[in-house]
């Protein structure tokens, strides 16, 4: 055969080849993606507000070349919220209504846990996220958020517990922390989770939504609309930004949040980078320092549902207040996220992967220098709400929906 037809024949096996594993034959750098899309976000917009910085929403769309394949492990979940990785690979995911179960990986759910304190499940409220202690492999300490209901209202709590060794109930369980005012609502509860490498607990507390609770976010006496610090017994960690404030609060870390329900530690730097909701538009992705202000009520890039303005007159950006990273408009709803440290995709190291509930998917965002440079959409074909996003121990992720499915999300096989 001509060396030059069998050269365009292989050429052609090569091209068709990675056609058919769902690539365009590219490698993607992990912090400079070159193979740009526009961006995915097309429609228009609630507001006709002009971001801070270029970048700062719509940014450049990519699109994974590796070939990956999601699956439904389970679809017999009711309203999951939150998992946890076991130390064996199985998931301990939390069900909004009150109730936690063991997922294994070939589907089978278990009885729910006793033991669990009873929540308020209405509207946004009921049991939330979920997070082992970093010593469970001795000690099988869990420590959850959840909605607690008492005689003049509710309240976002955290408890923890000790999984028992027979897997069938959660015992001792205690509450150790309780947002406050202590408030007669039903949403924005917050609800995330997560340890950091010294041992202590974030915990995300929402403004609890009505115009009466919104200025308590930016109240350094009330721990509505922030990001706590606190000990495995509820404390707060003394060396939090306001420990030595007379006129703060102790635990708080960061304020002038809104709803936020993503907590998540990037894999390299240590940076801790939160998700919230915005009102109609604005919700944001923030990278959290400590003391810092993320301006909610004073400033948004969103409205209200009804179309009104915020703020008389509305602002972006004011000194003091912190920009957020990136923010949506239209939203994503921003619900759990993680960043993805595995080497099954290689593309995907130090990404941050978010559930989006009313946008349903999953957005994949590449971050490069504290920015993001690419953002793509996953699973969208699903028509799923997305509560959370967690990477296991292979490499996979594995994300709960509000409908009661369990996805994995992994790299395809040959």
């Amino acid at each position: 055969m001509n060396k030059l037809v069998y050269s365009s024949l292989l050429a052609s096996v090569i091209v068709a080849s990675a056609c058919s594993n769902g690539t365009n034959g590219n490698t993607e750098d992990i912090n400079n993606p070159t193979d740009t899309l526009p961006p995915v976000e097309t429609n228009k917009g609630n507001t006709d507000y002009k971001p801070a910085f270029e970048g700062q929403t719509r940014a450049k769309g990519v699109k994974t070349s590796t070939a990956f394949e999601s699956k439904v492990i389970t679809s017999s979940l009711k309203s999951p919220w939150g998992i946890a990785v076991l130390p064996d690979g199985r998931l301990l995911i939390t069900e909004k209504p009150g109730d936690m179960r063991i997922v294994s990986m070939d589907g089978t759910v278990s009885e729910p846990l006793q033991g669990i304190p009873e929540v308020d499940s209405e509207a946004q409220g009921g049991l939330l996220g979920v997070t082992l202690d970093p010593d469970f492999a001795s000690n099988r300490m869990v420590y959850w958020v959840f909605s607690e209901p008492v005689a003049n209202g509710n309240h976002t709590a955290v408890a923890k517990g000790k999984l028992a060794e027979d897997e069938k109930s959660i015992q001792s369980a205690q509450v150790i922390f309780r947002t406050t005012p202590t408030y007669k609502g039903k949403l924005h509860y917050g609800g995330r989770i997560i340890f950091d490498k010294t041992g202590h607990l974030f915990v995300s507390s929402g403004e609890r939504s009505d115009l009466e609770t919104r200025p308590l976010a930016q109240d350094l006496k009330s721990t509505l609309g922030k990001l706590v610090r606190i000990t495995k017994d509820g404390q707060a960690a003394t060396n939090n930004p306001f420990a030595s404030n007379s006129d703060a609060l102790p635990e708080i870390y960061s304020y002038g949040h809104r709803n936020p329900q993503g907590l998540a530690f990037h894999p390299e730097t240590g940076d801790l980078w939160s998700s919230e909701f915005g009102p109609r538009g604005g919700d944001e992705l923030n990278r959290i320092q400590a003391g810092k202000n993320y301006g909610w009520p004073t400033i948004t890039y969103g409205i209200e549902y009804s179309g009104s303005v915020i703020g008389n007159p509305p602002i972006q950006a004011k000194e003091g207040l912190e920009q957020p990273v990136y923010y949506w408009d239209p939203v994503l709803s921003p619900s759990g996220m993680t960043f993805y440290s595995g080497d099954a995709i290689p593309e995907w190291k130090n990404n941050l992967f978010i559930a989006g509930l009313s946008s349903t998917h999953i957005a994949r965002l590449v971050i490069k220098d504290n920015k993001v440079v690419g953002e793509e959409r996953l699973l969208a074909k699903e028509g799923e709400r997305f509560r959370d996003v967690v990477q296991g121990r292979n490499g996979e992720l594995f994300a709960v929906t509000d409908s009661g499915k369990l996805y994995s999300i992994s790299k395809k096989a040959n």
